[in-house]
């Protein structure tokens, strides 16, 4: 069995602590994972944090497995943090990347099964050169994919996808397509019949505009953008329903009717599935020629070094890879 790669995401956020913390969680199916960090930040963390956690230096992923059941296994990023709990440093930001770049990686050699990232401080990362709008871009990058690739926010009760992701909301607006939301369905559909099992998936296409328009008094956006892509994922064989107005598409009754919906912009997206699963939900790059999932939240410097960060959406990240990975396996 491949371990899971984890990164070290911003030092000076929480990405450090929820890693031990779900490491000492690992009697609760935890599936084995190794760090890629530098072991004496760790060490310093979990005495800050009085935390009793076994930490072991690896030299390569294939280790991980064997020993995750007595240490946690870190895989040396080649440097040493600079930030402090709560206090970022710009200087780190090279170790940050470096971490991501190694576990990219080792998933596409075949080293680990799938890919975890903690949250990266964006700020720090611009003031460094950094020239991604965020993590998804730049894993596609890495990746050398050429076709964008899309985020989907999954909790147990929700799947919600941006079409338009990290934008201002005057340029999400400005750069949404029927191209874009075609795409973004076709990469949906395809992951959850091959990652999430489901058979034969229906997505609710929510509108741009409140009530999806009123059939052009509040925008005609909906009818020339999002209603031709509906017709062009229909036409493809993909159960695609919309648009739909955004308001009434997430209530219970309403969520029981679809598997994934595919959001407009950013909130749109983003804020029903945090109301409902703030703790338990996962990022997940789609499109990607490898797995990658992610806790859904920042780095939360304001608690960062306290001790009362939850492990819970780490720990639902790397179950939710496992599994993915497992599928792949089988398939």
């Amino acid at each position: 069995m491949l371990p899971l790669a984890l990164t070290m995401g911003e030092p000076a956020g929480i990405g450090g602590e929820i890693a031990l913390a779900a490491w000492l969680r690992r009697g609760e199916g935890v599936p084995p994972f190794y760090l890629i960090d530098d072991p004496d930040r760790l060490a310093r963390l979990a005495r800050l944090l009085g935390r009793e956690v076994n930490l072991q230096t690896i030299a390569e992923p294939g280790c991980a497995p064997a020993m995750f059941a007595e240490a946690l296994p870190v895989m040396p990023v080649g440097g040493t943090p600079r930030a402090t709990p709560g206090k970022p440093d710009t200087a780190d930001a090279k170790l940050v990347l470096r971490a991501i770049e190694a576990a990219v990686a080792d998933v596409r050699a075949g080293r680990a099964a799938a890919l975890i990232t903690n949250p990266i401080n964006k700020d720090a990362l611009y003031r460094a050169g950094f020239h991604h709008p965020g993590h998804t871009e730049y894993l596609a990058e890495l990746a050398a994919s050429t076709k964008p690739a899309v985020m989907m926010l999954a909790s147990a009760d929700l799947r919600v996808v941006p079409v338009t992701i990290h934008l201002a909301l005057r340029d999400a607006i400005a750069a949404l397509t029927t191209e874009g939301i075609v795409h973004a369905g076709q990469v949906v559909d395809a992951a959850l019949r091959r990652d999430f099992g489901v058979a034969s998936p229906v997505l609710a296409v929510a509108g741009l505009n409140p009530h999806a328009g009123e059939n052009g008094g509040l925008g005609r956006e909906d009818i020339d953008i999002v209603a031709p892509a509906v017709a062009q994922l229909r036409a493809a064989g993909i159960e695609a329903r919309g648009p739909l107005a955004a308001d009434t598409m997430f209530h219970a009754a309403a969520r029981k009717t679809y598997d994934a919906a595919l959001c407009m912009y950013h909130d749109q997206a983003l804020i029903p599935i945090k109301t409902l699963d703030f703790d338990g939900a996962v990022n997940v790059t789609l499109g990607l020629p490898f797995i990658r999932t992610s806790p859904d939240h920042g780095t939360a410097f304001d608690i960062a070094g306290k001790g009362v960060a939850r492990p819970d959406s780490l720990i639902a990240a790397l179950r939710l890879a496992a599994s993915m990975a497992a599928r792949r396996a089988q398939s």
